[in-house]
C-alpha cells in the first residue's frame, strides 16, 4: 500500500512538473521563428503562425512594454483558424514575460524607447511585403505599440487597416499620435480597457482618425489594458466580448 502511494505521489509530482513546463515551453509548433533586419541593421526576432496560403491577409502583431511575442501565444492560433497568418515580433523595447524572453531585446543589450521600436514596426511590413505574402497587411499594436501603429499607417501606403489595443500619447508630445490618426484613412479599430481613462484617451486618437471606416469597442462584460483584452489567463470575464467585436471588424476588411 505504501509503494502505491508513493508511486501515486511520483505520478502526481511528474505531471505537474510537465505542466508547468508546457507553462513556459517554446511558442507552439505551428509558429515558426523568422529573423528580419531593421533599418538600423538590429535583428528582429520573430514568429509566424501561417495559414499555409500566403493570399491570405497577414496580420503583423506588435506588443505592450516590458512584453515579447508570447503575448500572442494564445491569440495567433485564433487568428490562424479565422483565416488570417500572424507575424509576433519581439520589438526592441521589451523585456522577459509570459515565461519567454524578449530575443530582440535581450540582444541589442541595451534599453530601447517606445520610439526606438518603430524601426521593427517598419521592418515588419518590408518583410512581410518581400516575403511572398500578396494578401492585405494589417496591422495590430498593444499598449505603446497600439500608437506607433498609426504612425505605420499613416507612411506606409501597404497597410490595409489597423487594430489598436489601448492607445495614448506615449510617444512624446501632446498630440504624435492623433497628428498620425488624422492621416489614416484605411479602416481603423480601436478598444481599450473598460476604465473611463483609457475609454477617454482611446475616443482622443479614434476622434482624430481620418477614415470613413472606424470603429471605437467599448467593453461592457471586461476589458483589460492591450492585447491581452483577448487571453482568458487576463480577462476571462470579457474575452469573448472582446473577440467577438474583432472578429467583426476583421471580417470587415479580410
Amino acid at each position: 500500500m505504501i509503494r502505491s502511494f508513493l508511486a501515486s505521489l511520483l505520478t502526481a509530482v511528474l505531471a505537474l512538473t510537465l505542466s508547468g513546463q508546457r507553462a513556459h515551453a517554446a511558442p507552439a509548433a505551428d509558429a515558426n521563428p523568422v529573423t528580419l533586419v531593421a533599418s538600423d541593421g538590429v535583428k528582429v526576432y520573430g514568429w509566424v503562425a501561417s495559414t499555409g496560403d500566403k493570399s491570405k491577409p497577414i496580420i503583423l502583431l506588435f506588443h505592450q512594454a516590458g512584453s515579447n511575442h508570447a503575448e500572442y501565444d494564445p491569440i495567433a492560433p485564433e487568428l490562424v483558424r479565422a483565416g488570417f497568418n500572424t507575424l509576433a515580433l519581439d520589438q526592441r523595447s521589451g523585456s522577459e514575460r509570459w515565461g519567454q524572453p524578449n530575443r530582440t531585446a535581450k540582444e541589442l543589450g541595451k534599453n530601447a524607447t517606445y520610439n526606438d521600436a518603430f524601426k521593427d514596426l517598419q521592418a515588419a511590413v518590408t518583410w512581410a511585403k518581400a516575403g511572398g505574402y500578396t494578401g492585405k497587411i494589417i496591422v495590430w499594436g498593444s499598449s505603446y505599440s497600439s500608437s506607433l501603429v498609426f504612425l505605420l499607417a499613416a507612411e506606409q501606403p501597404a497597410v490595409s487597416a489597423v487594430l489598436s489595443f489601448s492607445p495614448g500619447e506615449y510617444l512624446g508630445g501632446e498630440s504624435t499620435v492623433k497628428d498620425a490618426a488624422a492621416k489614416v484613412k484605411v479602416p481603423v479599430f480601436i478598444t481599450s480597457a473598460k476604465s473611463k481613462e483609457e475609454v477617454t484617451e482611446a475616443k482622443a486618437i479614434f476622434t482624430a482618425v481620418a477614415s470613413a471606416q472606424k470603429t471605437q469597442f467599448i467593453p461592457q462584460q471586461g476589458g483589460v489594458h492591450g492585447s491581452s483584452t483577448l487571453r482568458k489567463d487576463k480577462n476571462a470575464r470579457g474575452m469573448d466580448e472582446n473577440w467577438k467585436a474583432v472578429k467583426t471588424f476583421l471580417d470587415s476588411v479580410r
